[in-house]
């Protein structure tokens, strides 16, 4: 039976390899970036829901009166000091979070794979409690430095780890060396707060996963790196679909491999590190995020890490609203809300990768 268009897997275009899975109009250019600003005025709404929503009772005409002229009113200090702050915060870090994913599982091979799972978001708390417990750090501004350089040991760690000598690793080592890296780590981050009670009680707060800022410079200090990372990933979805045909027909195609592995490690690195640096470690966003945006635009990087960051932004957002409602006067932080919803989201995962293969 001879095959149509729509059947036929492209194996050679580096644009980004078809599949049957997804309906061809919504493979079309047109359908993909309708459907990505349609996602931004959500996100829109999102972030105008999130300045207008808190625990202390605002109506809309005043959020949106003291946003544009800021009166010194106590409402005023509310949404510049508080909401937005914490709805930029949301922004960037969901953002970064998405994009991060996005860039684990297409560098690993993995579509069960999120940043954390490698080691990354554990190196980065235990240097931040070094930080603490050593060097008296308090402050984001200060966090970002030790996040950043336990996120870049903890990678590297693995990689090495993981490749054993050989110069190519299977996504499965990988994952298996990110494992033992986290039950290290996790080790001496739990022996340090035990032995120092101090260290624990600020480490805590930032350890669960919140937007709520820590200061005025947080955003300011760890955005800087986050929007590195995403100016250094969202150009390699070229790269990353030529990528996952494999190394050799990714050099046929003029692809430098070892350079765009390294760029997107890079760039893992930027983003996993300012964004746990700012909100702590946040659990299942980069999981999740890139395969809602999978059955959307389909397996082309150039349309799924921008896809990623916007929807990831919007459940991050999304998130913190739902904990700042739920047991009003007081507060569920995000990262235990977006933990409610990824861990079915892994579970769902799994076992349809299992019948897959059954």
């Amino acid at each position: 039976m001879p095959t149509t268009t729509a059947d036929r897997t492209d194996s050679t275009d580096p644009a980004g390899p078809t599949t049957t899975s997804v309906h061809p109009r919504r493979r079309s250019g047109t359908a993909r970036a309708a459907g990505l600003v349609g996602a931004a005025v959500a996100l829109a709404a999102i972030c105008v829901l999130s300045v207008s929503v808190g625990a202390e009772s605002l109506s809309f005409p005043q959020v949106w009166r003291v946003l544009w002229h800021d009166d010194g009113s106590n409402a005023a200090l509310i949404v510049h000091n508080l909401r937005v702050p914490r709805t930029l915060l949301g922004l960037v870090v969901g953002a970064a979070l998405g994009v991060a994913g996005t860039l684990t599982q297409a560098l690993t091979s993995n579509d069960l794979v999120e940043p954390g799972m490698l080691g990354v978001n554990i190196g980065a708390s235990a240097a931040v409690v070094v930080g603490i417990s050593v060097f008296g750090v308090t402050s984001a501004s200060g966090y970002v430095w030790f996040a950043l350089l336990g996120a870049l040991l903890a990678s590297t760690g693995v990689y090495l780890i993981g490749i054993g000598g050989r110069a190519a690793t299977a996504p499965a080592t990988l994952v298996v060396a990110g494992a033992a890296t986290t039950a290290v780590l996790g080790a001496f981050v739990n022996a340090i707060l035990l032995l120092d009670t101090s260290t624990f009680d600020q480490f805590r707060f930032w350890d669960v996963g919140s937007l709520a800022v820590l200061g005025s410079g947080s955003l300011r200090a760890t955005g800087l790196f986050m929007l590195a990372g995403l100016l250094l990933a969202l150009p390699l979805g070229r790269a990353l679909n030529a990528l996952a045909l494999g190394d050799e027909a990714a050099q046929g195609l003029g692809v430098h491999v070892n350079r765009s592995r390294a760029l997107g490690a890079v760039a893992v690195v930027l983003l996993c590190g300012g964004a746990t640096a700012a909100a702590g470690p946040i659990s299942f966003v980069g999981l999740a995020v890139p395969h809602v945006a999978r059955r959307i635009v389909g397996p082309d990087h150039r349309w799924l890490l921008p896809y990623s960051a916007v929807l990831a932004s919007i459940l991050l957002i999304a998130s913190d609203l739902v904990g700042r409602t739920i047991i009003a006067p007081g507060e569920l932080q995000v990262g235990i809300v977006t933990a409610f919803v990824g861990a079915p989201v892994l579970i769902l995962l799994v076992r349809r990768a299992r019948l897959a293969r059954a």
